[in-house]
């Protein structure tokens, strides 16, 4: 039987419908993107913003971004959301970015700033569509997926930045922080219908096998674990560094996937960005968990399914992306950007026994906290 042929007969058996009905279902992420021209773009920052300057297409997954570059050498990114996009969501995210700069303003996170008539979103009229516009700061540096080596330095940092932002965010409250979202790891139980579009069937295979790890041992955990907003989405696109100092943080980017949800989800996100590309790939991540450990205490029973979380998180990059470039084969390149080196990388934590990579985890946070 060839590899995965008994996962696909698996899948196909529990589905009675069209995968265009079931209950993956994200608007968002589904609907073709709204186009808006560059001329058109810096026509509506001038007008909402007050903002002129040389405008750059910039890719994304569900808005639309520019750069704005203005004479007097300071840049803006103008983010004009879908239009099918939750006004409360993006309200959601910008009450989130105020409420991380009073907590801890030296934190090196986006910044939102305030339209004309002082809201921090205006809405435009686009070709007949309504779009809330928004104006951030734009740091220049080098994007973290750029950054070739990866020093133990830059993990570390990353790490406190993660830890710190998390506990600027443990008392943030807003009614949408509740809001579904397809890459919130709650909802990986809908992913199973996504695996058809993956074509390699080995690797569909290790997916099935993460999938199981994490509804048997992880997810029947939450209801015991602390939850708040977390930022969700640490992937080495959203990190800006210092190209001369690369372990230098520059920026944190894109707090579009934000959710309230078991804080060492955030963890589990971002980890499994930071796993090696060989070997044993489990040691560079441990440097970033231990580094956010220290200055943000994880409990035991959170370190005990954070493997598990790992590997759902890169199950999620494989899943969702193989679907949405089947939906988007115009901006596959995009969509798929990280698929290459999670696939690797899930190769890699499933060499490693359960037991072992948790105890290596537990082990790591203990040296965390030693004098």
């Amino acid at each position: 039987m060839p590899p995965g042929s008994a996962t696909n007969q698996s899948i196909a058996e529990c589905m009675d419908v069209s995968l265009n009905t079931l209950v993956v279902h994200d608007p968002l992420l589904q609907a073709q993107p709204a186009r808006v021209g560059p001329v058109r773009a810096g026509a509506i920052a001038s007008e909402c913003f007050g903002v002129s300057g040389a405008v750059r297409p910039l890719a994304g997954e569900r808005d639309l971004n520019f750069q704005l570059s203005c004479t007097d050498g300071s840049s803006y990114l103008l983010k004009i959301s879908h239009p099918l996009e939750n006004p409360q969501v993006v309200d959601f995210q910008n009450q989130a970015l105020l409420h991380i700069q009073r907590a801890d303003p030296e934190l090196p996170v986006q910044r939102v700033y305030a339209a004309r008539d002082g809201r921090y979103q205006a809405r435009v009229d686009v070709e007949g569509q309504q779009m809330l516009v928004r104006l951030f700061s734009f740091v220049d540096g080098l994007p973290l997926h750029q950054v070739e080596q990866r020093s133990s330095a830059l993990r570390h940092n990353l790490g406190e930045a993660m830890a710190r932002l998390d506990r600027a965010l443990s008392d943030f409250h807003h009614p949408a922080s509740g809001h579904e979202l397809l890459w919130d790891m709650q909802q990986a139980a809908r992913l199973r219908p996504l695996l058809l579009h993956i074509d390699d069937g080995e690797l569909r295979d290790r997916v099935t096998q993460a999938l199981d790890a994490f509804a048997s041992h992880a997810q029947p955990r939450y209801p015991q674990l602390r939850a708040q907003v977390i930022h969700n989405d640490l992937n080495p696109h959203n990190v800006i560094v210092d190209p001369r100092h690369p372990e230098r943080l520059l920026n944190i980017l894109d707090f579009g996937d934000m959710v309230h949800a078991p804080l060492i989800n955030e963890v589990g996100v971002a980890a499994a960005y930071q796993l090696g590309h060989e070997g044993d790939v489990l040691a560079p991540a441990l440097t970033f968990i231990a580094a956010y450990h220290r200055l943000n205490p994880l409990r035991d029973a959170e370190l005990d399914i954070l493997a598990e979380l790992i590997a759902t998180r890169l199950v999620m990059t494989i899943s969702i992306t193989a679907w949405r470039a089947s939906l988007h084969p115009e901006n596959r390149d995009y969509i798929l950007r990280n698929v290459r080196q999670a696939s690797a990388s899930l190769r890699g934590l499933a060499a490693i026994p359960s037991d072992m990579a948790r105890e290596r985890i537990h082990q790591a946070c203990r040296g965390a906290l030693q004098p």
